[in-house]
């Protein structure tokens, strides 16, 4: 278990990053969903143990990884969001050399192990070319490859998927999931899609804070008959923006696909009542009370733990985490 109590990170300025954050995460794939500047990466670089925060603890299977980084490190697979490689060097010779910087395997032992896992990342084939020539996704599997390396008891991969085509995110998907069996696997994204597909659970975090903890069925279900959709001339949207929640807005032939929140669960004219969907509970949960709620009208879904909020709330752009 992974727990993380009352994590505060505030920068020089000051900017708050994070506001008391505190989540207990289990073996298994758990989503860390926001939006950019919400604080997730600062979160998982406290969590992978290349951020110091200002106040908070996380242990890891009841022991405090943040006092003792070397135990954290030996059971830790991290892929950052910017992860530099070596263009110049081969997919195989770049991954040799991680390894042994990871103090995993050294010599030929290092060619053995990187053969291995350039194979199960299914990378083989691309092992001699240069990783100048690998496209997005074969660099994050290359990324996922070192991260596994040593049989990491928690994995934290922070926005993985961000830019790969849809092909390159579905191939990343099946590797993640295989990899969460059994052990624990952090997920930081802004694709709802990453949550919808991977994650059993997962937290929404906005300016620092976490709005609520829920699970994607959940998600979904605290919006039942609050979700409607209908079309909407192009020049009629912005009046229907200043009067009804829109969650999404689609152009189709000329004309608005809209969806709308409606707590009073009654169609306002021209709608029609719609199946929610988790971008719909994802936007409803970003513009609600930090708490989680909007004057009562969000009910929260069975299941969900909405955490307590720190009394300071990012009010300008300064504040907001990075």
């Amino acid at each position: 278990m992974l727990s993380v109590r009352n994590l505060v990170k505030v920068y020089p300025g000051p900017v708050t990053a994070l506001q008391g954050v505190s989540l207990d995460i289990g073996t298994g794939m758990f989503g860390l969903l926001g939006p950019n500047g919400a604080g997730k990466s600062t979160f998982m670089r406290i969590l992978a143990g290349v951020l110091e925060p200002t106040s908070g603890t996380v242990t890891l299977d009841g022991r405090d990884v943040l006092s003792d980084l070397n135990s954290l490190w030996s059971v830790l697979g991290y892929l950052p969001q910017d992860f530099g490689f070596f263009p110049h060097l081969t997919g195989a010779a770049m991954l040799e050399y991680l390894l042994q910087l990871k103090g995993v395997a050294s010599g030929k032992e290092s060619k053995k192990l990187a053969a291995a896992l350039l194979e199960r990342v299914n990378l083989a084939y691309a092992a001699k070319r240069k990783v100048k020539e690998y496209s997005g996704g074969m660099r994050q599997r290359l990324g996922i490859a070192q991260a596994v390396a040593g049989d990491p008891r928690l994995i934290i991969v922070d926005e993985p998927t961000a830019g790969l085509d849809p092909e390159e995110r579905h191939r990343f998907y099946r590797l993640l999931a295989e990899l969460a069996e059994r052990r624990t696997v952090l997920l930081s994204t802004h694709i709802v899609e990453d949550v919808a597909v991977l994650c059993p659970r997962f937290a929404v975090i906005r300016n620092g804070q976490v709005v609520a903890e829920t699970s994607p069925t959940d998600a979904r279900r605290m919006l039942a008959g609050a979700i409607f959709e209908g079309a909407v001339a192009v020049g009629d949207l912005d009046a229907l923006q200043r009067t009804r929640r829109v969650t999404q807005a689609v152009l189709v032939e000329g004309r608005n696909h809209v969806r709308i929140h409606e707590p009073s669960h009654e169609a306002p004219a021209g709608f029609e009542p719609a199946v929610p969907t988790l971008e719909d509970a994802y936007f409803v949960l970003m513009h609600g009370k930090p708490n989680g709620t909007d004057n009562g009208d969000l009910a929260v879904p069975p299941g969900a733990r909405v955490p307590s909020v720190a009394a300071h709330v990012p009010e300008t752009p300064q504040e907001i985490g990075r």
